[in-house]
């Protein structure tokens, strides 16, 4: 049996206590929003924090004192650039300060070795060697700073091949979810869970967190996506998406277009590859193959008629050094132009 009510009012909870505990709840809840907390972020949605290793931490608590002194960003601003398109997770002056003190230890290693080298060679007499050793230990700074230095630009570059190896296939999978009328914001949600595209994969997740997380709008997150990306392909991709969208015009057109057209550079390139695979084949076979039988059936017909010790040197100097060296160049050369995708 339904309970009576005797009027309109009691159908609504207007006790004075239960309305004195919800304003203290409020309250409470107003004053935690400016306090830290956490947030469930959506799947999908990939927060950008700072991973230092515990010797970056170490470089950093020691030099960054120094580098906020002495170094000033503006004098290399392709670094900060460089940092970002290769989502090494540093600020400039900490990585300033981490290869600043790695190039320090380098330089005291270098002279505890350096003073080493010297007493040994200082007593067996070797002076030639002696110049060579200090020659050579004091290049060891000079190196670990420029390649260090050069890092970022590395790893940037790096991974803009990686994503125009991929691009066609990305393509394939962003024009089959446009031609269901995907919006492009899930669209980019769901390639940024798509591992199979590699660094194409890390970039849709940027776009996706600056959308999700930081609340930013769709078209702002691609055009900011498409100024940090290191690809050439996926800059003009992205670039192309906004101004589509900004001029009026429809985006699954263009995403079948663009995949049409990936798809066709996907295949000549894969023929230019197999053109210098094949030349590499026939290379290997002159170069590590012929070759090495040529001068060993060579070297030993030498050494066996006029029994001299130089040939035999040098036929160990063709098996041992010379092949492996050269089969293992043509490996990594053929590995990286043969990569999967």
């Amino acid at each position: 049996m339904a309970p009576r009510i005797d009027s309109a009012f009691d159908r609504f909870d207007t006790k004075l206590e239960d309305l004195t505990k919800r304003k203290v709840q409020k309250k409470e809840e107003d004053t935690r929003k400016g306090e830290p907390h956490r947030i469930k972020l959506p799947k999908g949605v990939i927060p950008y924090h700072e991973t230092l290793s515990p010797y970056q931490k170490l470089a950093r608590r020691i030099m960054l004192p120094i580098v906020e002194k002495r170094y000033k960003s503006s004098e290399n601003p392709k670094l900060e650039i460089d940092l970002m398109k290769a989502h090494m997770k540093f600020r400039v002056e900490d990585y300033v300060a981490y290869v600043w003190f790695t190039t320090i230890l380098g330089a005291i290693i270098a002279a505890v070795v350096g003073v080493l080298l010297i007493v040994v060679l200082a007593i067996i007499r070797a002076q030639i060697y002696l110049y060579l050793a200090i020659g050579g230990l004091a290049v060891i700074p000079v190196a670990i700073y420029f390649i260090l230095m050069a890092m970022p630009g590395i790893n940037a570059s790096s991974r803009a091949k990686n994503i125009d190896k991929r691009m066609a296939y990305a393509m394939s999978f962003i024009s089959a979810m446009a031609s269901a009328d995907v919006n492009v914001s899930v669209i980019f949600k769901e390639l940024s869970k798509q591992k199979i595209y590699g660094e194409i994969q890390k970039e849709a997740q940027w776009i996706t967190r600056d959308a999700e997380l930081l609340g930013t709008d769709i078209l702002t997150c691609i055009k900011e996506g498409a100024s940090r990306t290191p690809s050439l392909k996926f800059q003009e991709f992205l670039q192309g998406v906004v101004t589509t969208t900004s001029s009026g015009g429809q985006l699954k057109p263009y995403f079948l277009l663009k995949a049409e057209q990936y798809s066709k550079q996907n295949r000549m390139d894969q023929i230019k590859t197999l053109e210098v695979l094949g030349l590499l084949a026939e290379s290997f076979v002159v170069v590590v193959v012929a070759m090495p039988l040529f001068l060993i059936v060579m070297m030993s017909l030498m050494s066996m008629v006029g029994n001299n010790a130089s040939s035999v040197d040098f036929l160990y100097f063709i098996v041992f050094l010379m092949v492996p060296m050269s089969q293992v160049g043509f490996i990594v050369v053929i590995q990286s132009m043969a990569e999967e995708v």
